[in-house]
């Protein structure tokens, strides 16, 4: 009886060794805002679970780092970021407090769709779209990469003029995924097979939401709309449903006057009937372009502050997205 508990004992023990062991050997990785975070808790399912820096119900393009962020920051061996033109705040803390991880930028994804920002409060059917020769970040420590040397487009980035809401292209989902994947990988050699096999799953899921929203918006390609800021183009642009003009810039600063003023005008002789809030910002802009015409008006959101936090986040922004539109045009 002795023996047996002794022994019992000591696998107890052993168990929990290697246990702490493999927990050790999990990557520590940050992620910026709820979609990052719903891609690669995707890509780290079985494995860990990414932190989070900008929760729910907060604006990516103005936050304060608390200090629970500035630790997981200090402890990331990884760090995934939309980018510098979503977040610029973050750049200094990634510099100064991610010294020693990974810091990939996914709007730098080879083969990543990159549109410019559109010009002026309405709208022409066309951009600039190009997509990225280089992965950045992938291969060098942010602490070593200065802005000049990162693997930006230096005459768009350095202007400003990269729109960053990227992930509303889902093909730049499915891009981001097998950067996710190859970036674990790398410093987690022994768990490779089980990310790669957890982003092919996760393209074909986003593979079969392409599909739905594709069939849900189809009626309603040519019909314009007005939105409350220049987010959604590479959404547009992938499902042919293209805004007439937005309220607000594509950083979310207050419109002039003339840029409400010309808005108007565009509502009324075009006819729009359907213009989007979202619920983070004024709604009371929405009334200010509308009011004098009978329009409808829905909450469009980019980053699904109704959605609970998860794999399936991504998918179900995405689906939100369509489900707005369709209700109101």
């Amino acid at each position: 009886m002795h023996l047996t508990v002794k022994g019992t004992l000591f696998s107890a023990i052993f168990g929990l060794l290697l246990s702490g062991t493999a927990s050790a050997n999990i990557p520590k990785v940050v992620t910026d805002i709820p979609i990052t975070h719903s891609l690669v808790t995707r890509v780290m399912a079985g494995i860990g679970m990414p932190d989070l820096i900008v929760d729910r119900g907060a604006s990516p393009h103005e936050y304060s780092l608390r200090p629970s962020n500035a630790a997981s920051l200090e402890a990331a061996d990884l760090v995934f970021w939309i980018s510098n033109g979503l977040t610029p705040w973050l750049d200094d803390a990634l510099n100064t407090l991610a010294r020693n991880a990974k810091v990939i930028e996914l709007m730098d994804a080879k083969g990543a769709t990159v549109l410019s920002f559109r010009e002026g409060a309405t709208f022409e059917t066309h951009s600039h779209q190009h997509k990225h020769d280089e992965d950045g970040h992938d291969e060098d420590k942010h602490g070593e990469d200065k802005h000049d040397e990162d693997g930006h487009d230096e005459d768009e980035h350095a202007t400003g003029n990269v729109d960053p809401h990227g992930w509303l292209d889902p093909y730049n989902g499915r891009i981001w995924l097998d950067v996710i994947a190859t970036a674990l990988s790398k410093i987690d050699p022994t768990n490779s097979d089980i990310y790669f096999a957890n982003a092919t799953q996760a393209k074909a899921d986003i593979d079969t939401v392409i599909s739905e929203l594709e069939e849900t918006l189809a009626e309603f390609r040519g019909t314009n709309f007005i939105v409350y800021h220049d987010a959604y183009q590479y959404f547009e642009k992938r499902f042919d449903v293209l805004a007439a003009g937005s309220i607000s810039l594509g950083d979310v600063s207050d419109p002039s006057p003339a840029r409400i003023a010309e808005v108007r005008k565009i509502v009324e002789e075009l006819g729009i009937t359907c213009v989007f809030s979202e619920p983070q910002f004024n709604s009371e802009l929405v009334r200010t372009v509308s009011d004098r015409v009978s329009v409808k008006t829905r909450v469009i959101d980019p980053l699904g502050t109704q959605f609970t936090l998860g794999p399936d986040f991504y998918l179900n922004v995405l689906r939100g997205i369509a489900q707005s539109m369709a209700s109101c045009l």
